[in-house]
């Protein structure tokens, strides 16, 4: 197998494997420690957190100075702000991200139509 394909199924397989148990965890602290809300809080608010990420990148490429850990915290909110969003839309990163790498693959591989 070539080392490309072999690293593509180890990612399917991270896939796979890590994020249904990061998102149920996710899901345990949600409901753990905060008040239920519906989906389209989430969405909301991964666009919000989605905006704050971009306004650095913005101020950066304007020129400005931003420390790193300030893009971290911004990803961070967004990485959150997903999976409660999907957690609350019953979407299943790991198996959702796996379909997409597949499509993404097929297309990368297919000459150009």
């Amino acid at each position: 197998m070539a080392p490309y394909a072999t690293s593509f199924e180890a990612l399917l397989t991270a896939c796979e494997e890590l994020l249904p148990r990061l998102q149920s965890r996710f899901d345990a602290y949600q409901r753990e420690n905060f008040p239920e809300r519906m989906p389209e809080f989430f969405c909301l608010e991964l666009c919000g957190e989605v905006g704050e990420l971009a306004n650095l990148e913005k101020k950066q490429w304007k020129g400005l100075t931003i420390e790193h850990e300030r893009y971290a915290d911004e990803a961070a909110d967004v990485l959150i702000a997903l999976i409660n969003y999907a957690n609350t839309r019953g979407i299943e990163l790991g198996s959702a991200l796996k379909t997409k790498l597949r499509i993404i693959e097929q297309q990368r591989q297919s000459p150009q139509s």
